[in-house]
């Protein structure tokens, strides 16, 4: 099923590419950062041109939740934890800035917005510190946070802080507005322009599956970087959560949006009528059932919303730094010509418009305090454990990957309709599946970083439990650092 925002969007027209054109900036990917980085470019009188392989907010933008909210959950917590104040502030400050932004850019583009209050609310008695926390640290930084005792849902949560006046909408609204908006100014959209390479020349020339294109400066807003340059593939954490769209009877819906501070997390708002959850996010490719995730969701949507019948289901891929802020900025051996934004851990509303606002800046060399802050920030000894440590958890994926498909011999059956096994074939892991009755044989290898890929039993895909990268069962790829499809 499609996600809520991609199921009949309103169309958003596109230009066709042409090799050997030349841009002051070229970005990179259509969602929310790419796209408003863009307007931002082009309304200074820049030639910009956007590069994106598959549609406009065909991934991440298009499957988010869609909260447009600087209260974050416990968000502020981890960042606090792994980092320092004068941190956490310049990145509220940038989550402020990106908020009024996305507020007086909707207004005046005329995208639909519902103003609602943003809650974070413990359901167990144990998580009421983190809530009482998470208000600390919002006050903290200048947020008009109140704390409530519970936050008025249809289970009993022990207490609640609230942030008012914070915003809900479609995702693809305003994609299309921004994609508008950047055709009237001279710029370009080109989808199905996969970007393969990126030299850092002068000027940069850029290498897609349709021809070359060159630029002063290349904007990388892909989710995590395509290129491999800085390692970022390694920095970020690939993780896998679910949302799913229900209607339910009359007078049940709830009037904010709402977060647990504790794990399964839920996350809660509306759309025109319809009940949005979402949660029971996982580190992609290590979870043995995707499936029974989303399940479990659905269950837990329709226990304490009788009646709720279920109208879309998606999933969302977002990336985790260790010390939870996000990573914008030159790309490491750029040569000052290349750019990235990575790293919303599930914020990408405010944190893509944020970022965009930093890279823009960088590019004009405008920059503010809160983005000077976070360009020399220090990484702290708890983050650089954390960081070690998913390090260390990818690299026993290597070996649990290897290990499992050269000791299990591929059974002489095709897997059954809808399933995915790895194995050996003679010396060689091997992945196959079937669907829509069509078996396929692939190579096991992911083509980024060679880790061996497992199968997602509710996307139907094969993942890469090391650093994210996805594809179809076909082997074509879908989302991830990898550059190129699974090998037959």
């Amino acid at each position: 099923m499609k996600s809520l925002w991609l199921d009949n969007p309103r169309p958003i027209p596109t230009d066709p590419f042409v090799s050997g054109a030349e841009y002051d900036e070229v970005v990179v990917g259509a969602g929310i950062t790419g796209l408003v980085s863009a307007v931002l470019l082009a309304r200074r009188g820049r030639r910009v041109g956007v590069l994106e392989a598959r549609t406009v907010g065909a991934v991440t933008t298009g499957n988010t939740t869609a909260k447009i909210s600087q209260l974050q959950g416990t968000h502020f917590q981890r960042i606090r934890s792994h980092g320092y104040q004068g941190m956490l502030q310049a990145y509220a400050d940038g989550n402020r800035a990106a908020f009024h932004w996305l507020m007086e850019y909707t207004e005046t583009r005329g995208v639909p917005v519902e103003r609602r209050a943003a809650y974070t609310y413990a359901s167990t008695r144990e998580a009421v510190w983190k809530v009482e926390r998470e208000y600390e640290l919002a006050r903290s930084v200048g947020l008009d946070a109140r704390i409530l005792p519970d936050a008025g849902l249809p289970f009993p949560t022990f207490a609640a802080v609230a942030l008012p006046d914070q915003a809900q909408f479609n995702p693809l609204d305003l994609l299309a507005a921004l994609a508008a908006e950047l055709r009237e100014l001279g710029g370009v959209i080109h989808e199905g322009a996969r970007v393969l390479a990126v030299r850092a020349s002068n000027p940069a020339r850029v290498v897609t599956s349709g021809g070359e294109v060159t630029a002063a400066h290349v904007v990388l807003a892909t989710g995590t970087p395509v290129l491999d340059r800085g390692l970022y593939f390694a920095k970020v954490e690939a993780q896998r959560s679910y949302g799913q769209a229900f209607e339910v009877p009359e007078g049940l819906l709830p009037a904010g949006m709402y977060l647990s501070a504790e794990s399964p997390t839920r996350s809660i708002r509306t759309h025109r009528g319809l009940l949005v959850t979402g949660g029971n996010g996982h580190v992609v490719g290590r979870d043995s059932s995707p499936q029974r995730q989303v399940d479990d969701l659905t269950a837990w949507t329709e226990r304490y919303w009788p009646g709720a019948v279920r109208t879309h289901s998606w999933s969302a891929q977002d990336y985790s730094p260790a010390h939870h802020v996000p990573f914008v900025g030159w790309l490491p051996r750029g040569r000052g010509r290349i750019f990235l934004a990575t790293g919303y851990d599930k914020w990408g509303m405010t944190g893509g418009v944020a970022a965009s606002l930093t890279l823009v800046a960088d590019i004009l060399g405008e920059n503010s305090d809160w983005q000077k802050v976070l360009h020399h920030r220090i990484t702290m000894p708890r983050a650089l454990a954390t960081g070690l440590g998913r390090g260390a958890a990818a690299g026993w994926w290597y070996v649990k990957g290897y290990g499992r498909a050269l000791s299990t011999a591929l059974p002489d059956a095709s897997p059954v309709e809808g399933n995915g096994v790895v194995g050996r074939s003679r010396l060689r892991p091997t992945a196959v599946s079937t669907l829509g009755g069509v078996t396929c044989e692939l190579s096991a290898i992911c083509s980024h970083m060679a880790a061996i890929v497992t199968w997602n039993d509710s996307e139907k895909s094969w993942d890469c439990p090391a650093h994210g990268s996805r594809f179809a069962a076909d082997g074509t790829r879908l989302e991830g650092p990898a550059k190129r499809d699974l090998a037959s």
